[in-house]
């Protein structure tokens, strides 16, 4: 599966970035789709995630602020961040894993890796 990310750029506090993420390889319906972030000097974090049946999950400090969905016809998986925080400053990984795994969550599950997409959110 390869999967390339794009999106990511320069944003004032309270701003927006919308991230896109084209996967390629495999049957599209067959993977759950996430996006994992990364800050200086921290391990990588969930942000949130798609199932292929539509269902989303997403980290408390995303819910109410980012929107993940997906384009099945378009094999893409999008993340609309909505009042960006400066704590939001990440390089922000597209990640893939089967659709069937319970762990959706959980970052070391996920199989595929796009190559990263940096954010930054000024104050």
């Amino acid at each position: 599966v390869q999967l390339q990310a794009s999106g990511g750029g320069l944003v004032q506090a309270g701003g927006s970035l919308r991230l896109s993420c084209a996967a390629s390889g495999r049957t599209f319906s067959s993977l759950a789709l996430g996006w994992i972030r990364q800050a200086p000097g921290k391990e990588r974090e969930f942000v949130a995630a798609i199932r292929w049946s539509g269902g989303t999950y997403y980290a408390d400090s995303a819910k109410g602020r980012f929107t993940i969905s997906r384009d099945n016809a378009k094999n893409t998986v999008l993340l609309q961040m909505n009042r960006l925080k400066p704590e939001d400053t990440a390089v922000y990984y597209c990640a893939a894993m089967g659709r069937g795994n319970p762990r959706i969550k959980v970052v070391s599950e996920y199989d595929y890796w796009g190559q990263g997409t940096q954010v930054t959110v000024s104050s």
